[in-house]
């Protein structure tokens, strides 16, 4: 049977580098149906649609769309809401008053719980509909994905800023300490280890929500690291927690904001390195420490795009107007590794991906609880794409001491 009607595509959440690439995916493969009446695009995501927000893809240009793909962040804009029974039901009112058959969503797991709720106010309702949840995140943290849309090219530019980072410590050395973006899955911050080439290199220490974080632990070694090397490189996911699972930010500072989802308040703030960075200071009595927190950076930074992360981001895209439109079905696409290094694409049920996180596996994270394992190298490394860059360092032997070695012989 082909359902004939208009597709609306949203984007939802936090941008990537690659997302519009999903957005250009959908949209040109829907284009080549005859049963497809127009493509819109949801401005502001979910919000979009119940405003009646849309803009005309089908209008748009193939050239255009092409350096959109290439463009990092939300082309359509987005949005944080987080749509309840309500909320989806009203979204469902306003497409099937605009003859919509096909919703593609392209976001993170509460974006496929989105999906999930109005495609049933669909069946609820008798109407012939197709819903489709596009994977995205840097976070890393679906269920059933190898990996994600966005985590590679973010994982591109943490690891990429960590060596920088470490080139400037190993130069001046100090103490430095990198906060990365990750609440409950430390996926992100782990990629910091993809810069580290000599023994050597930072991070030294790599610190991830999924184990208990022990500020006296976490100074024994920091100083460890800095009697050995007269250095250490830092890296902190911001959603560090306790055996507790509370947060460490809160337990170092007062009057912390939430969000409108009543999360801590993680991002948008480099509390968390300042204080890390004053216990240094202050207990381990060392001088020159410094904290960064990378911040929105991560996201959508020009010009540090994994083609990998590109390829893959546009063939979900594609993958999600196929099953919907060819094949007729609902669900969310799922990105499944098959070898070193290719991939292919499966259709998993709604309610399998919705409202779940993925967290790190044990076999990523070393027994210290301080570092990653070169399982998780083996694993990040070719998610970064092609041309990573290597940081090199002068071989050329040392020259000869000349007034030195004269005092020596003069002191025997």
């Amino acid at each position: 049977m082909k359902l004939e009607g208009k597709v609306v595509v949203a984007q939802g959440g936090g941008p990537t580098a690659v997302i519009n690439q999903s957005l250009v995916g959908v949209v040109l493969e829907s284009r080549k149906f005859q049963q497809i009446t127009k493509v819109y695009g949801a401005v502001n995501g979910v919000a979009g649609i119940i405003n009646e927000d849309f803009v005309d893809l089908t209008q748009e240009t193939t050239n255009n769309l092409e350096q959109v793909a290439r463009t990092p962040s939300s082309a359509l804009l987005s949005t944080r809401d987080k749509p309840d029974e309500k909320y989806c039901k009203e979204i469902f009112n306003v497409l099937k008053a605009h003859d919509v058959r096909y919703f593609f969503y392209i976001g993170g797991n509460d974006s496929a719980d989105t999906v999930r709720i109005v495609n049933e106010n669909a069946k609820k309702s008798d109407y012939e509909f197709r819903a489709i949840h596009i994977p995205k995140t840097i976070d890393n943290d679906l269920v059933l994905n190898d990996h994600t849309p966005g985590y590679g090219s973010a994982a591109r530019f943490v690891a990429q800023a960590f060596m920088g980072a470490n080139l400037d410590n190993r130069a001046l050395p100090g103490i430095y300490i990198g906060v990365v973006m990750g609440r409950h899955a430390g996926f992100l911050t782990a990629a910091a280890a993809l810069a580290q080439k000599y023994p050597d290199d930072g991070p030294h220490l790599i610190y991830l929500p999924e184990r208990a974080f022990d500020l006296d632990r976490f100074l024994m070694d920091v100083k460890e690291v800095y009697n050995k090397y007269g250095r250490c490189v830092v890296a902190v996911s911001e959603g560090i927690q306790d055996e507790n699972g509370t947060p460490i930010i809160t337990k170092l500072k007062e009057n912390i904001e939430k969000d409108a989802h009543g999360n801590v308040q993680l991002s948008g703030t480099g509390a968390l390195g300042d204080l890390l960075a004053d216990q240094v200071k202050t207990k381990l009595n060392i001088s020159r420490v410094r904290s960064d927190t990378l911040g929105y950076l991560q996201r959508s930074f020009m010009g540090c795009v994994s083609d990998i992360d590109q390829y893959e981001a546009r063939e979900v895209g594609e993958k999600a107007a196929q099953y919907a439109i060819w094949y007729n079905v609902d669900g969310s696409i799922t990105i499944q590794r098959t070898g070193f290094y290719s991939v292919n694409y499966e259709l998993r049920k709604l309610e399998e991906i919705a409202g779940k996180t993925k967290v790190m596996p044990d076999e990523f994270i070393n027994a210290a609880g301080n570092n990653v394992t070169d399982a998780f190298k083996f694993y990040a490394r070719p998610l970064v794409g092609s041309g990573f860059p290597a940081a090199h360092r002068i071989r050329a032997p040392k020259a000869p001491k000349i007034l030195h070695n004269l005092r020596e012989r003069a002191c025997e």
